[in-house]
Order: structure tokens, then C-alpha cells, then sequence
């Protein structure tokens, strides 16, 4: 146990200086010396701990992926496609900053902005407690993302055992590098088009062989959580990370205002294509982490950070046809198929069009030659028309009728939509196929084809149809024996026990996501509540504006939604983890936690205060009503003193959670 020990620590050390920092400082020949006598010791041993460098390729192929639901959020970031953008940002940003302090006695500094090279790959989500790895994940929907531990053990950059004890989590991005590509390409039966497919199609492969075949590396910039530990900036977050051993990009400068900021992109918009990674823009953080908590967040990004994407290159193309497709919410859009291109190794053949007021914005006409731009991994865009006058074309009509049912289509704006919700095919599939979706129902095997035939065949027109499906109908589709009608039926069945979160998400409301459907359910704790709520109430749920509360009061206030729902309980909908909150002494109190706890988990304390009414923030301000203190509070134990807020130590708090949450 010693010696494996010893070659573990031995192993890893190598594998930091080969994989990490590119400076190998023993042979090949001495690392496989090492390597075999481990593999031979674990194998009279008859067992490999998890953190030991051979069990970085597993021996098998995994039946599937398992959901894995995160300790804390994981953010998009707003994006900037322009400089004028992003001088928006810098300017509405320093605003937000000014305000802030003109109001409080505790200012927040200077802005200073890190950038970041913004890669494009697969975001992954590493656990480590104890020191050691213990999962790692997609992003997902930032939310719940997809256990992809053994792919991850493949990238052997990422270490399995870190100084840090606590429990973190830690964000960074899985990449291809470009020159592994080629080598790979070079012998491959199937050539890979690009580095960030690549990338992505490895670390969601069930074979980790495959992964570990594709030789990729991960650059991580983030601790999304952390246990006992908190960082007062960016650049020591990075620090942390360097000296926990991850692989953190060298390129992280600090600067000051936009006038640097527009000169480092227009320094590096030319060099980013000289290095081993492909990237597509880059990212500009804020700093300082307290002022972070004082911007906060939107409904999906952080206010305290944006990604600027570099300018996407141009193609022109000829514009053949435009299609109408029809919408989950009925609206009837339009989308441009154009003669094949190929733009970085991507052959596109589709481009986006918002609505036919673009279409006369943009002057297109069918035969015309357009100019196309695509942009980072988004479906690409027309900007306009290359005039041409040797060209003959044709007017692009607009429609007046569905292009499916065919029902008289009604303007809203800028936009048309079909009112025919209750028969309009592409709308019932759209609507099905989203309730079945995995961050709503989650009923595995009901994919949009599936949800097609069971219209077209077994005449499904409405949700709740799918709960009174039977064996003898599904087996009548083709495609189906009995073991896939089975599985699909007890998906089905085992849907009905869903988390009440997942359900609101699951109804479709417009301007509904599963983020504000999380706050919905963390506000008001049950459906009836949720349905019963007034807009004003709805406007006290965190990034819920005017527009989304209407939204939610306009749905459930409908009476088809009303009979719709009520028959969707009746046919044994449960709602697992809903909270009913109890009126207390503390109800509608604002509280803030901060430091760690010897008998609590942070998430544990969140829930007992919100269960009691109470609301909690991640930041101090005026409007803070307690701060519940565990070890190593950091600045937010300074704030509430500052400013005289009534502060809740840890030998205080079986006693306070006795008395005041009863």
C-alpha cells in the first residue's frame, strides 16, 4: 500500500508536468516503468482507488447517462457581437456601480475587467471533495447536466486529487486541441469537421475509449461553489486554481477601462488564430467579487460579465426558398434555404430569417445573391443582398393562410401566428415534444418522431392523451415491439412523480424557463399557489418583470388551461420536493449566509429559512434584515457590521432556528 501510494503521487506529479505545464521531466521509458509497476501492484491487490492514474480509461462502455444536478447554477453569459455592444455594457455596467454607491456608505471600488479567452468546446462541471474527484458533468441546462465522470478521467490535464479538502465545484471547458485534430484526421475513417464537435461529441460518447482516443485538454476559470473558502477576485479564483494544479490559460490580463479592453481585442482578434485552441471570442469579468454580488444576476447571465464575440467571417450564397415553419406558440416563421457552404468546416444550406418585416428590411428575393454570416455555433443569418443587376428574381410572398392546417393566420406586431392551437399539427408535436423533454417530464423515448406518429396514428391531440396510451395501441406504430412500447409506457408512468419545478416548466408558459419556473416553485411552494398568484406577488419573484408576470397570470387564468390542468392531476400527477411555506416570525425576512457550518450545509439553512417565508440573497445591502455567520464568513461578515444588520453566529443558531421558525 505504500509503494502504490508512492507511484500514485509519482504518476500524478509526472502527469502535471507532461499534460499541465508541457514540461515532461522524466523519459517515456521511466513514466511506463512507473505506470506498469502500479497497474501490476493494483492487480494483486485486486482493487485501484478512484484517484489512481490507471483508471483514467474505463474498461467499459456505459449503458447511459445519468442526470447530475449541481451544487450551484451554471450561468450563460450575455453576448456582445460588436464593439458599440459592448461599450453599452461598460457604460450601463458603471452605471449600475455609480448608482450603488451613491446610496451606500461602503463603496464599491473602481471597475477592473479580466479577459479571457473564450473557447469553443463543451463547458464541463468537476466535483472534488475531500480532495479527491468525485463527479463531473455537462452544463446542461446550468441547472442539471449529464454525469460524464469516466470521459473526464480520459483528459489528463484535469487532476484527480487537488490540495483542497472541501467540497467545490469547478468550471472550465473541454477542447480539442487543433493539432490533435489533424493528427487525428490524418489516420480516421471519418474525418472530424471541427475541434469543438470533436470536443463535445467525445465527452458525450458512452465509450470513454472513444474519448480518450480524441486526446483532448480542458482550461478551467471558475469555482462555481466552494465549502470554507471565499475569493475577494477573479485573479485570485484564478491563483487558486493554478495552485490546486488545473490548467488555467496564460492569457488573463487586468485592465481598466473599454479604451484597453478594444485595444486587447484588436491585439489578439489576429493572434487567437495562431494558437492550439480554437476560441471564438472572449470573456470580461468583473474583478472584484463583492462587487459581483452587488450587480447580481439577470434570469440566465451574470450582469458582471459578457462574452465579446469575434467578428464572424462572410460568405455569399444564393437564396432559393423560403419556408414557413409553425411554433409551439403558434407563431409562423421564416427560414432561408440557400445553395450549400461552406463556412469553417461547416456545410450550411439554412439561414435564419426573424420575420417577413426582415425580409423587406433586407430586400430578399428569391434567386438573389445574399451575404451570409455565421457566428460561433449559432444557426447562421442573412444580412443582405449583393446586388446583382444580370440577375432575374422572385418576390418572397408573404402567407396568409398556416402552411399546415391552413388556418387564416392573424399580426401581432411584427409578427403572424396561427390561432389554431387545439388541431394545428406542428404546433401539438411542438408542444408534446417539449412537455416530454427532459428538463420538463423527462419521459425518456417520446422524442418529436415518436410524438408524430402517435398523432398521425393513434389520433394523441392533447397532453393528457399520452397518460391513457396502452401496449396494444403503441404496438400497432412501426418501429415498435414490446420491449420499446414497455419502456415508453413505464417512462410514462414514472413521469407522474416530477418535481413541481419541472412541471410548470413542462406547461409551455410563454416567457417561462426552467430557471424562473426553480424560482417560482422556491416563492410560492405549491401549483395552487403558483396558479392562484396576482401579478404583483409575481413581480417579487427574483428577474420575474412585467411582462413574464402577465405572462403567468394570462395562463393560468385561461379556462381551457384551467380544464387542462385539472385533468392532467386526475391522472395521478405528484409533485415530489414542492414546498409549502409556513407563515413565522421570520416570513419575508431577508436574510444572507455566508461561511461554513459544522452541523449544516449552506443548501440545508437556504431551505429551512425559505420553508419559514424568509428570503435569501447572496448579498449584504441595506434591505438585509439578518447574516448568519459560520467560519471564515469573508467580507460579508464586514458588511453587515457596517451597516448594523443583525448578525446570527453559529452557537447561536439551533437556538435562533428553534425560537423564531417554529
Amino acid at each position: 500500500m505504500t509503494r502504490i501510494e508512492e507511484l500514485k503521487n509519482r504518476i500524478n506529479e509526472l502527469n502535471y508536468h507532461y499534460y499541465t505545464l508541457d514540461e515532461p521531466i522524466v523519459s517515456d521509458a521511466e513514466y511506463d516503468r512507473l505506470y506498469d509497476e502500479l497497474v501490476e501492484l493494483e492487480r494483486e491487490r485486486g482493487y485501484a482507488d478512484t484517484d489512481s492514474p490507471t483508471g483514467r480509461v474505463g474498461a467499459q462502455i456505459l449503458p447511459g447517462f445519468q442526470r447530475h444536478t449541481h451544487i450551484a447554477s451554471l450561468y450563460s453569459l450575455d453576448k456582445a457581437q460588436s464593439l458599440p455592444e459592448l461599450e453599452s455594457w461598460i457604460i450601463r455596467t458603471e452605471r449600475l456601480i455609480a448608482d450603488y454607491n451613491s446610496s451606500s456608505e461602503e463603496k464599491l471600488p473602481k471597475p477592473e475587467y479580466v479577459l479571457e479567452y473564450k473557447f469553443d468546446g463543451l463547458t464541463v462541471n468537476l466535483t472534488y471533495n475531500g480532495g479527491i474527484l468525485i463527479n463531473a458533468s455537462t452544463r446542461g441546462n446550468g441547472i442539471t447536466g449529464e454525469e460524464i465522470l469516466p470521459q473526464i478521467k480520459t483528459i489528463r490535464s484535469i487532476p484527480l486529487r487537488i490540495d483542497y479538502p472541501g467540497l467545490m465545484e469547478v468550471q472550465g471547458e473541454g477542447v480539442m486541441p487543433l493539432s490533435q485534430l489533424e493528427k487525428y484526421n490524418e489516420s480516421a475513417e471519418v474525418p472530424l469537421k471541427n475541434a469543438r464537435n470533436a470536443a463535445a461529441g467525445a465527452l458525450r460518447n458512452l465509450n470513454p475509449a472513444v474519448t480518450e482516443s480524441r486526446k483532448l485538454d480542458a482550461y478551467f476559470y471558475n469555482v462555481g461553489y466552494i465549502e470554507g473558502r471565499e475569493f475577494h477576485s477573479q485573479e485570485e479564483m484564478l491563483s487558486f486554481l493554478v495552485d490546486n494544479r488545473f490548467k488555467v490559460y496564460n492569457y488573463r490580463p487586468v485592465v481598466n477601462n473599454i479604451d484597453e479592453i478594444e485595444s486587447e481585442i484588436a491585439r489578439i482578434s489576429d493572434l487567437r488564430k495562431h494558437i492550439d485552441v480554437l476560441t471564438d471570442g472572449m470573456v470580461i469579468k468583473i474583478n472584484d467579487m463583492r462587487t459581483r454580488e452587488i450587480l447580481g444576476y439577470t434570469n440566465r447571465a451574470p450582469r458582471w460579465a459578457i462574452a465579446y464575440k469575434f467578428e464572424a467571417e462572410e460568405y455569399t450564397t444564393i437564396l432559393r426558398e423560403v419556408i414557413w415553419n409553425v411554433g409551439r406558440t403558434g407563431k409562423v416563421t421564416p427560414s432561408a434555404i440557400v445553395d450549400a457552404v461552406d463556412i469553417g468546416g461547416v456545410t450550411v444550406r439554412r439561414a435564419t430569417l426573424n420575420n417577413y418585416d426582415d425580409i423587406q428590411r433586407k430586400d430578399l428575393s428569391l434567386g438573389s445573391r445574399v451575404l451570409i454570416r455565421r457566428s460561433g455555433d449559432v444557426i447562421p443569418e442573412i444580412l443582405g443582398v449583393v446586388p446583382d443587376p444580370d440577375v432575374i428574381t422572385e418576390t418572397i410572398q408573404k402567407p396568409d393562410h398556416c402552411p399546415s392546417c391552413n388556418s387564416e393566420l392573424i399580426q401581432d406586431g411584427v409578427h403572424i401566428f396561427c390561432p389554431n392551437s387545439i388541431s394545428c399539427k406542428p404546433q401539438m408535436i411542438s408542444r408534446l415534444t417539449h412537455f416530454a423533454s427532459r428538463d420538463a417530464m423527462d419521459i425518456e423515448g417520446l422524442s418529436e418522431k415518436t410524438v408524430e406518429k402517435l398523432i398521425e396514428e393513434l389520433d394523441v391531440n392533447k397532453i393528457t392523451d399520452i397518460y391513457e396510451l396502452k401496449e396494444e395501441s403503441l404496438l400497432k406504430l412501426e418501429g415498435f415491439k414490446e420491449k420499446r412500447a414497455g419502456n415508453l409506457l413505464n417512462a410514462i408512468e414514472k413521469s407522474k412523480r416530477v418535481k413541481l419545478a419541472s412541471f410548470i416548466y413542462a406547461l409551455g408558459i410563454p416567457n417561462v424557463g426552467i430557471k424562473t419556473s426553480m424560482d417560482l416553485e422556491e416563492k410560492f411552494g405549491s401549483l395552487e399557489a403558483i396558479t392562484n398568484a396576482t401579478e404583483s406577488e409575481l413581480l417579487e419573484v427574483p428577474d420575474v418583470g412585467e411582462i413574464i408576470a402577465a405572462s403567468i397570470v394570462e395562463f393560468f387564468h385561461d379556462d381551457e388551461i384551467k380544464t387542462a390542468l385539472s385533468d392532467l392531476i386526475n391522472h395521478g400527477i405528484v409533485f415530489e420536493g414542492g414546498r409549502e411555506v409556513t407563515e413565522t416570525e421570520i416570513t419575508d425576512k431577508r436574510f444572507v449566509i455566508t461561511g461554513s457550518f459544522e452541523n449544516y450545509k449552506r443548501k440545508e439553512l437556504q431551505e429551512i429559512l425559505m420553508n419559514a417565508g424568509a428570503k435569501v440573497s447572496s448579498s449584504v445591502s441595506k434591505n438585509t434584515d439578518y447574516v448568519i455567520v459560520g467560519t471564515d464568513p469573508g467580507s460579508k461578515l464586514t458588511q453587515a457590521e457596517t451597516l448594523g444588520t443583525k448578525i446570527i453566529r453559529e452557537s447561536e443558531l439551533e437556538e435562533f432556528i428553534k425560537n423564531m421558525i417554529k
